[in-house]
Formats: structure tokens, C-alpha cells, sequence
């Protein structure tokens, strides 16, 4: 029988209470997790993951976060220490997808999308790095970025200065800590089906109950992203399956860059 990917592992999933991030959640779960924490700020949504998790039979936490907040961004991962002795995984899911162009992005807006698609995920990776330094031991944290960070849609403009800004940094530190057998990937998601996403699609482009239909058909593999898809590759990069592998921002989408018909 092929071993559990994450046996003995803890994870810290920041913005993991929807979407990807709980499909990561329960992902690692069945891969043999022994512990996960979860951070968010919906406290329902996120303490109801933690006990469907905890029932199966892997201890699970729930630790509110509001990732605009950079000090409760670093004190989950104390948390998380606290909670279970170690952590061993991160895993920032976390986004805010609130639209801007470049001519009437606010300087408020860009620096929410800075907080908490950037700033956030940077002192999240520092203190499970810090952490990792302290026992000595190998980790890997994987960072859920955009395809949108290579170039993106003109509402996408604060957006995509903060992803851009985690790839970088991605590479940046996995670089910096390859000596200290700490592996950093990065994932370029593209159009996922998410309820987030549909909340988006109404919100900002006037989207009907039919949206995801239409979105489906639309796109070469007749589906967007799906969320169990991602979460598996998620587990795998996170797991010492996938080998020597850091420092790499790989694409997930059915669009490639630079194709032209």
C-alpha cells in the first residue's frame, strides 16, 4: 500500500475556510494529516470544517484570522505551534479579488489587496520558515497565486501587483532557504469553479444562476479549475513525494501564454 502523503505532517492552511483552501483542508486529511489548522474570518463556516475534519478522525483547529491584520497573519502560525507541538506545512490559500483598474484603483484598495494577498502570505512563510530553522527540521509551504500575475485583465490591475509580488517572493525564498531543506512552490491557478467565484461573477459582472454553465462552455476543456483537482496537486507538491522540486510557480490553467490561432 502507498504510504499517506502527509502522514505526521501538521498544516497551517491560511484562508482556508472556503473554497480551495477547505478543499485543501480536506484533502490533507485524508492524506494522513495529523493535525491541520484552518485560519479565516468567517468563524462558522470555519469552526463547521474543523468538526467535519476532527470527525473523521484527524484533529483539526479553527483559528480566527483576519489576514488585513499582518500580527494575526504571524500569530497563527504561534497558534498553530501551540495547538500541536509543530508545523511541518503552510499552505497560503487566502485572496482578495475585489476589482480595480489601474486608472480608478484607490490607494486604500491597493494597499487591502497588498495586506492580504501579499503582506500576509510574506510573514506567514517567515514565521513557519523561523519555526522549521528552530527544530532543525525540513518543511514546504506552497503559495496559491494567479495566473492572472503574469499579466491579468485591466480590473485585475491591484490584483495583480500583489501576485505578481508573491511569485517573486516565492522564488525568492525558496532560494534563500534550499540549504535549510525548505521547499517553496508556488501555483498559477486559473478560472476555478469556487462559490466565491460565483458570488464574483454576480457581484462585479452581472452574472446569472447559469453563470458556470456558460463559463464551462467557454473554455477549451469544457470545465473550469475544479477545486478537488487542485487540492490533490496542492498535497502532492506539500509532500515529500514530490522530490527536490522548489522554487517553482507552475501554471494550472487550460490557457496557454503565448499561443496565438
Amino acid at each position: 500500500m502507498t504510504m499517506a502523503l502527509l502522514k505526521d505532517k501538521v498544516i497551517l492552511i491560511s484562508g482556508g475556510t472556503q473554497g480551495l483552501g477547505a478543499g485543501v483542508a480536506r484533502r490533507a486529511a485524508e492524506e494522513g494529516a495529523a493535525g491541520i489548522a484552518i485560519t479565516g474570518r468567517n468563524a462558522d463556516s470555519g469552526e463547521q470544517l474543523a468538526a467535519g475534519i476532527t470527525a473523521t478522525g484527524v484533529e483539526a483547529r479553527f483559528i480566527k484570522t483576519d489576514l488585513a491584520d499582518v500580527e494575526q497573519a504571524r500569530n497563527s502560525v504561534l497558534e498553530t505551534v501551540a495547538a500541536f507541538g509543530q508545523l511541518d506545512c503552510a499552505v497560503n490559500a487566502a485572496g482578495l479579488t475585489t476589482r480595480g483598474t489601474m486608472l480608478d484603483t484607490t490607494p486604500e484598495l491597493f494597499d487591502a489587496h497588498m495586506a492580504v494577498n501579499l503582506k500576509s502570505p510574506f510573514f506567514v512563510m517567515a514565521e513557519t520558515i523561523k519555526h522549521l530553522r528552530s527544530r532543525g527540521v525540513p518543511g514546504s509551504i506552497l503559495n496559491v497565486i494567479s495566473i492572472a500575475e503574469l499579466g491579468g485583465q485591466p480590473y485585475l490591475a491591484p490584483y495583480v501587483a500583489a501576485k505578481a509580488g508573491l511569485a517573486g517572493v516565492t522564488r525568492n525564498a525558496a532560494h534563500a532557504h534550499r540549504w535549510d531543506k525548505i521547499r517553496i512552490n508556488g501555483l498559477d491557478i486559473g478560472w476555478t469553479a469556487t462559490d466565491g467565484e460565483a458570488e464574483t461573477q454576480k457581484k462585479f459582472h452581472g452574472a446569472g444562476d447559469d453563470w458556470l454553465e456558460k463559463a464551462n462552455a467557454s473554455v477549451p476543456m469544457g470545465k473550469l479549475g475544479q477545486v478537488d483537482e487542485i487540492a490533490e496537486f496542492i498535497v502532492f507538491l506539500l509532500s515529500d513525494r514530490s522530490g527536490v522540486v522548489t522554487g517553482s510557480v507552475i501554471d494550472w490553467d487550460q490557457n496557454v501564454l503565448g499561443g496565438s490561432d
